[in-house]
């Protein structure tokens, strides 16, 4: 097979491909083999019915054509390999000759296939890159800030016999009627004041109100048959509480941690937020020498891949005619286009792989933000065919971390910080 590649534009080829037919011979030959499984001849068995035969009873084009279509995908990667091109969308395939036609066992298969392809990318020094980063000091109320979640989780909840205020805890019954017929309720409800975490206006309807007490607001519902709609809601409150936070003191330290003095758990605390502020750092240089890396370079993205995307988003959203959307979720997915293709340039610089052991560390943490067994969540993985656009994504996180070390990450005071042990 020998073929040639014409650049149409930046983000699209056209691929010229010519097959001798002896490559295209074992193709036939099995064309051959499952139609004779397939006809009825008199006098032959089934599967053993001669070509000549099927030639006759069937016809020899549909014999090259059925050869045809199983042997071009094969035709096509290899030609997209000797070119090193990265195929996007699909493509668009004519077939101008098929060789075998006048019953000889010679010619060429002639095909040209167009195709949207990932663009070319020149990729910067990476030490050409260079970004300020927030410095990591651990301030005494970092450390009291963490103390105090420490205490919360070990506070417990107390009736008080005064109006419900924010930060306090209220237990209630609710119901939302809409043109007085209702359409929702729950009791026994825990809620803190103040957290914005239920409907829109509940906070300011509890503020001020007492056990025993209830009220009426208007609202929007969020969710459920009824979500957007105007809304009548009740609240009932059953119980105001206040959680009360125990004593910084040793007894403390021993109940919540592994420590026996409060000086050992808040030098404790003090490393747990330099660690943070590490992790937290290492996230800001990595998000801004990304977006360095995009500033400097500007990849063409092809237009129909962006519309079929936006098209398949929008109606799974069902939201075809909301063009507001459309418009952001075009952006977004354009800068999502952008990036693959200059993370895939380094990965393809850098020659970088994915090991069984990172493919599967990446598998296990993404399961558990599902909240699923890994084992379940791999074979859902791997039934919907998206293991390679996984591997992809754990090849492009590889290849942000060696830009990210390559580049030049400073705090505030001019310090280079080294970057090369940081892993998101």
């Amino acid at each position: 097979m020998k073929s040639s590649v014409e650049t149409i534009d930046p983000t699209r080829v056209k691929l010229s491909i010519e097959a001798p037919f002896a490559e295209l011979k074992p193709s036939v030959d099995e064309a051959y083999r499952e139609i004779a499984k397939q006809v009825n001849v008199p006098g032959f068995r089934r599967g053993k019915v001669p070509s000549r035969i099927i030639d006759q009873r069937v016809g020899r084009p549909v014999v090259l054509q059925e050869a045809v279509n199983n042997s071009l995908d094969d035709f096509y990667r290899g030609a997209l390999t000797e070119h090193d091109l990265t195929p996007l969308g699909q493509p668009e395939v004519e077939v101008q000759e098929v060789p075998g036609l006048d019953g000889k066992d010679e010619g060429d298969l002639k095909v040209t296939i167009e195709v949207d392809v990932a663009p070319a990318v020149e990729l910067p020094a990476y030490d050409s890159i260079e970004v300020e980063v927030d410095s990591v000091e651990v301030t005494d109320e970092d450390v009291q800030q963490q103390l105090d979640e420490l205490r919360e989780r070990f506070g417990t909840l107390v009736s008080v016999d005064r109006p419900a205020a924010k930060g306090d805890f209220v237990t209630l019954d609710l119901t939302a009627k809409i043109d007085d017929e209702q359409v929702d309720d729950a009791s026994d409800i825990s809620y803190e004041v103040g957290s914005g975490s239920m409907l829109e206006g509940m906070d300011e309807a509890l503020d001020g109100l007492s056990e025993g007490e209830e009220t009426t607001f208007e609202t929007t519902l969020a969710g459920g048959e009824h979500a957007g709609e105007t809304s009548s809601v009740t609240l009932a409150v059953k119980s105001v509480k206040v959680r009360e936070l125990p004593e910084v003191d040793d007894e403390f330290a021993q109940l919540a941690s592994e420590f026996d003095t409060v000086e050992e758990l808040r030098e404790d605390l003090r490393t747990q937020a330099a660690e943070k502020k590490e992790f937290d750092q290492g996230v800001e240089a990595r998000d801004k020498v990304l977006e360095a890396l995009l500033e400097r370079i500007d990849p063409p993205v092809p237009s129909k891949v962006v519309e079929d995307e936006v098209h398949r988003h929008l109606e799974g959203e069902n939201r075809l005619e909301d063009d507001e959307h459309r418009a952001e979720v075009t952006e977004e997915t354009t800068r999502n286009l952008r990036t693959q293709f200059v993370l895939d340039a380094v990965v393809k610089a850098e020659g970088i792989e994915v090991s069984q052991p990172e493919l599967i560390e990446y598998i296990i943490n993404a399961s558990q933000q599902y909240g699923m067994n890994p084992n379940q969540f791999a074979q859902m993985l791997d039934q919907q065919g998206q293991v390679p656009a996984l591997m992809g994504d754990v090849a492009r996180r590889k290849g942000l971390a060696e830009v990210l070390a390559g580049a030049i990450v400073k705090d505030p005071e001019g310090n280079v910080i080294d970057m090369t042990a940081f892993h998101d």
